[in-house]
């Protein structure tokens, strides 16, 4: 009985010392979890987007006790070296919710895209008022419009990496899974916008912004980029309540979320259309979100 216990304490040793060194192995990745679960399967280029659970700071956690270290290892530090950033520069791993102008500045975002229908007329918008604006890209749909990715950039406009399947639940899968979603989403929207390209931020989907995603997305240069006014628009409740969301939480130094993928755009165009009048009325300028 006593041999038996002891060989499988000893099993059970071994089994924990050997998912550490492959979670060591994935370098940026410490502290995602080691229990490997199946990915779902691919969605096609420009496919809906499904029902989003969005709120102007990431969901709490959950409270079924976690599978991964309850820290992160003590080499961690809140900024991580880049590898993609230009001149090795370094990313914080901390969510962005400030801007990089001061003053009467506010930093407008748009997820889900691109759209071969919706964004070229957020961007017919934004050139009429002059304002820049972040694109926050579901990977295959860069892929499968980059003519509407380099509108995007001729237009002086920023990339957001907002990984390939838009999966909000992304941090209850493996390290492989959330490299995958990160990465290769990086990988499609860069070259999508040709060379030179930048994706210089990540946004989570569904704000599942937990410290091992931020850790992989701020290891290869992109700043986990939040947001403190949500639109709602993706609920298509109407243009007015589009505008009473935003205005909730519009101040200077704001940072909206508004989508131009991912379905009916059509009460976005016409809330953005309202909002820009507003802000130009209100004399506020346009920035980006801080890097």
């Amino acid at each position: 009985m006593a041999l038996s216990s002891a060989k499988k304490t000893t099993a059970t040793a071994l089994g924990v010392t050997l998912a550490g060194a492959a979670l060591a192995a994935c370098g940026a990745q410490q502290g995602a979890r080691t229990a490997p679960v199946s990915a779902p399967s691919p969605a096609p280029p420009s496919a809906t987007i499904p029902h989003q659970t969005r709120t102007g700071t990431p969901p709490a956690t959950s409270s079924r006790p976690p599978s991964r270290p309850a820290s992160p290892p003590a080499s961690s530090s809140a900024t991580t070296r880049s590898d993609g950033a230009p001149g090795g520069t370094r990313v914080s791993r901390e969510i962005q919710h400030g801007l990089e102008d001061g003053g009467k500045a506010v930093a407008l975002t748009f997820d889900d895209g691109p759209d071969p229908r919706w964004t070229p007329q957020i961007l017919a918008l934004l050139a009429r008022h002059h304002a820049k604006a972040t694109f926050c890209e579901i990977g295959p749909n860069a892929q499968a419009h980059p003519a509407v990715v380099r509108q995007i950039t001729a237009a002086g406009h920023r990339l957001c990496d907002h990984s390939v399947h838009h999966d909000e639940h992304q941090s209850a899968k493996s390290a492989d899974y959330n490299t995958h979603e990160i990465l290769d989403a990086r990988q499609e929207i860069a070259d999508a916008a040709g060379p030179g390209a930048e994706v210089p931020y990540y946004r989570a989907p569904g704000g599942d912004f937990k410290p091992w995603i931020r850790e992989i997305a701020a290891g290869h240069g992109m700043r986990p980029l939040g947001w403190t006014s949500d639109s709602d628009d993706w609920k298509r409740p109407g243009t007015a309540a589009i505008m009473h969301h935003i205005n909730a939480n519009l101040r200077p130094g704001a940072i909206v979320l508004m989508h131009d993928g991912g379905g009916d755009r059509t009460q976005t165009v016409q809330a953005l259309s309202q909002l820009l009048d507003q802000l130009d009325a209100q004399h506020y300028t346009y920035s980006f979100p801080g890097r």
